[in-house]
């Protein structure tokens, strides 16, 4: 591989390396996973519907906005385990989220906006767009709620304005505020609810008495927000915490007068001003965040701890015991449990965790139990595992994904024993971890009251299950429940979480102490039935048919899709990859998600599309991970090379001379490498929204593996496509959104005048008005056209006279 830049190691050539097919036939359900995953090679029936069905799938991908519409999430539980609480929109292609109850079998409509507000598609404040924006919101209307302790009293906003109902059967009834209203949450008993307007912190009551508890000192600070790199790389999406009481929030102030701005236009509209937009880039300023106890008589005590050495707030939350924070150091090797004196402000260590490189972030911790036990990851060698009181819990090769929350001494958590799925599991003194989860898929979900409702993506699509009595005690089967839905630490799109309004933390909590045991003892023989909330999202027209991949010396798992129509022999097929291939998302799995569709449509194409999952990805635990500190090049692009060689040498029908790739934000990073530095591997890519200068990124997320700019700029400069234009010998197609303010349209335009200037032709497609996740039904039908156009194009051009 000539011309390598100084600072990259040249990779010897790869040998073919080992590969294994994985044998679906033990799973549980498996006629389900047969019919979903045939041999390439098996005529099949349905393989001329699939094919003349794929020239639908593009205006059903972008109307169904990837398929979430319609699909049950954001779920909340009663204290007794009998109601469940739930955002869904009602058809596969409508927009407009509402609000809906489970209860004795049967589902009831608490809130429509439609009958409130119209369509729900009016003008938000512009803290609820960004907030949409950072969770990749999908949908209008009801997008997110939260609920008294009870969940009898349910808080959203509309269109800015302040809605709320009881879900014992009234009506729907608007709250005064005092201005536009963003994140409400009512406090635990019900009588008030808190939200952010205009940057100020403010609490009302039911009948509209307001009162204003915080208010914002200046344009550049905002109280109760989070700010960007938490909600954007650190998933804390909210910025207070109810106390037990009901008298007292935990609130985190906001000063972004020391980050840079960046100014986002619209080049299409040159009569709009630019938005200006406070952006922490590798190596420069953070937000100032504090956090202040405000009580509702007025009182306030600022909470104290050396926020010099730990300026990152990752969480916080105020139960039973106390407030408590978790807070991180810059090089982010160390975080930190805090107690916090709800009286001083002053706080105390509960516990420190360290890591050379970095310490993992995990959703839903630091937690306590009911006895006050912490429930917090613990990384050793291969494993992560879960501890409650300083004890592991959990087995090795078991890998903890988050914590769902906490109940008693009970712990509902996510974990990983196979890279290709992900479980719930529940465990509590006593009585172990049990997984409850217990078909193929991705699941996530949320637990009270001996109820559970398990979201995940499994073969079928996305499914939600309600699981009753859940209690040890109560029933010996319960550790085989099953459910479905979506995991949104998997990059799935229905999302889950619940949020009852209480005072836990971000993902809500729950703990416990017991036994461990091993992962192949989860379960039992029993089965315990189960209710299902109805997904109405749209049956996608193409039916993936991915066959499951272990490849190479590392094991890398990797997914083939076939054209339902070719027989082995009949010719070969152009390859593309279609890898995400980055930190904190899996693509490979045994779930139909949004993307294995998509792959699938290219394969329809003519293609045939490898998806791997190379280092750096989740749930293969922490070693793995943390491979890439130092260079998130060099590493993923040696893995997606492996994986093609190995597949190229077991199937004889993909053609390595005519190989192309493509991918989206870290994907079209990685896309836009592969054709630089492997041109005679990769012979056309389109890289979407591609991050092409490390320094550009935010400084939570970048300086996580590449550590700071100005301590270890060789990281930077091993990880940029920035000053490798001059390698370019391939059809390369740049997209990138104009409105996208998390990977700034300035890496694409920089990179393409790069480019221009060392004389190599290329082709940028400009998305107007579009945000790193590109809005509009008919950008989202065209865009895969124009992928697909391009590429067959530049591998038949190939052909022709390459």
């Amino acid at each position: 591989m000539p011309m390598f830049p100084p600072g990259i190691a040249v990779p010897e050539p790869l040998p073919t390396g080992t590969l294994s097919i994985l044998d679906d036939s033990t799973l549980e359900d498996s006629t389900l996973h047969r019919s979903t995953v045939p041999s390439a090679h098996t005529p099949s029936s349905t393989n001329s519907t699939d094919s003349t069905n794929s020239a639908a799938f593009p205006r059903q991908f972008a109307r169904s906005r990837r398929f979430s519409l319609g699909v049950p999430r954001h779920f909340t539980i009663s204290p007794d385990g009998s109601r469940v609480l739930f955002v869904r929109t009602v058809s596969g292609t409508d927009p407009v989220g509402r609000l809906w109850q489970y209860e004795d079998g049967a589902e009831r409509l608490v809130a429509d906006p439609a009958l409130l507000v119209g369509a729900g598609t009016g003008p938000v404040p512009e803290e609820e767009r960004l907030l949409r924006e950072r969770a990749r919101e999908r949908s209008v209307g009801v997008v997110s709620y939260a609920t008294d302790d009870a969940a009898r009293v349910v808080a959203f906003a509309l269109s800015g304005a302040l809605w709320a109902v009881r879900t014992d059967g009234g009506v729907p009834f608007s709250v005064p505020a005092a201005g536009p209203v963003v994140d409400p949450r009512p406090s635990p008993d019900g009588r008030h609810i808190a939200y952010v307007s205009r940057r100020s912190f403010h609490v009302v009551d039911l009948t509209g008495a307001d009162r204003q508890l915080a208010c914002a000192e200046g344009p550049e600070v905002s109280y109760g927000l989070a700010e960007y790199v938490a909600a954007e790389s650190m998933h804390r999406l909210r910025g207070y915490w109810w106390a037990p009481d009901s008298r007292h929030v935990l609130v985190a102030r906001v000063d972004t007068s020391p980050v840079e701005r960046r100014y986002v236009s619209d080049p299409a509209d040159p009569t709009k001003p630019p938005q200006a937009i406070p952006y922490p880039a590798a190596g420069t300023s953070n937000a100032e965040v504090t956090v202040q106890l405000l009580s509702l008589e007025g009182e306030r005590v600022d909470v104290d701890w050396d926020r010099k050495a730990y300026e990152y707030l990752v969480d916080a939350g105020w139960d039973a015991h106390g407030p408590f924070l978790a807070v991180q150091s810059r090089d982010q090797r160390i975080v930190r449990t805090l107690s916090v004196d709800p009286a001083t402000g002053a706080t105390e260590v509960l516990h420190e965790r360290t890591d050379p490189a970095w310490v993992q972030l995990i959703d839903g911790t630091p937690a306590r139990t009911a006895s006050g036990a912490l429930v917090l990851p613990e990384d050793d060698g291969d494993t992560r595992y879960l501890t409650v009181g300083g004890r592991r819990v959990t087995p090795e090769g078991l890998q903890l994904c988050a914590v769902l929350g906490v109940e008693g001494e009970r712990v509902l958590f996510t974990a990983s024993a196979d890279p290709l799925e992900t479980h719930v599991w529940c465990h509590e003194p006593g009585h172990g971890s049990r997984r409850l989860s217990r078909g193929p898929g991705r699941y996530s979900g949320v637990g009270r009251g001996g109820t559970v409702v398990l979201a995940g993506v499994t073969p079928r699509g996305n499914e939600v299950g309600v699981l009753r009595g859940t209690e040890p005690d109560a029933d010996p089967g319960t550790g085989t429940g099953t459910g479905t839905g979506a995991d949104a630490g998997t990059g799935a799109d229905a999302g889950t979480g619940a949020d009852t309004g209480t005072g836990t933390g971000s993902a809500g909590k729950a703990g416990s102490a017991g036994e461990a045991v091993s992962a192949g003892e989860a379960g039992s023989a029993g089965e315990v039935p189960y209710e299902t909330l109805a997904s109405l999202a749209e049956e996608p027209s193409v039916t993936p048919r991915p066959l499951h991949l272990i490849l190479g010396e590392r094991q890398l798992r990797g997914a083939l899709f076939l054209p339902s129509w070719h027989r082995e022999g009949a010719g070969k097929l152009p390859v593309l990859l279609d890898p995400y291939g980055g930190p904190a998302m899996q693509l490979v799995g045994r779930a139909r998600g949004w993307f294995t569709c998509v792959s699938q449509w290219f394969a329809e194409q003519g293609f045939a599309v490898l998806v791997v999952d190379g280092r750096g990805t989740s749930n293969r635990g922490p070693a793995w991970e943390k491979t890439i500190h130092g260079d998130q090049l060099t590493p993923a692009l040696e893995d997606q090379v492996d994986a093609l060689r190995t597949a190229g040498a077991r199937f004889g029908d993909l053609d390595l001379t005519r190989v192309a790739i493509r991918g989206w934000s870290f994907g079209g990073f990685l896309a836009a490498a592969a054709v630089l530095h492997h041109p005679d591997i990769f012979h056309a890519a389109v890289a979407g929204a591609p991050p092409t200068d490390q320094r550009l990124y935010d400084t939570h997320w970048k300086e996580r593996f590449l550590g700071h700019p100005e301590e270890q700029p060789e990281n930077y400069v091993r990880s940029s496509l920035t000053g490798r234009g001059h390698l370019l010998r391939r059809p390369l197609l740049l997209v990138h959104g104009l409105a996208d303010d998390n990977v700034a349209a300035a890496h694409t335009l920089r990179f393409s005048a790069e480019l221009l200037a060392a004389g190599k032709p290329h082709s940028v497609l400009p998305l107007p008005g579009a945000t790193h996740l590109p809005a509009g039904d008919a950008v989202n039908e065209q865009l895969l056209h124009f992928q697909r156009d391009f590429l067959l194009d530049a591998l038949e051009r190939r052909v022709d006279g390459d």
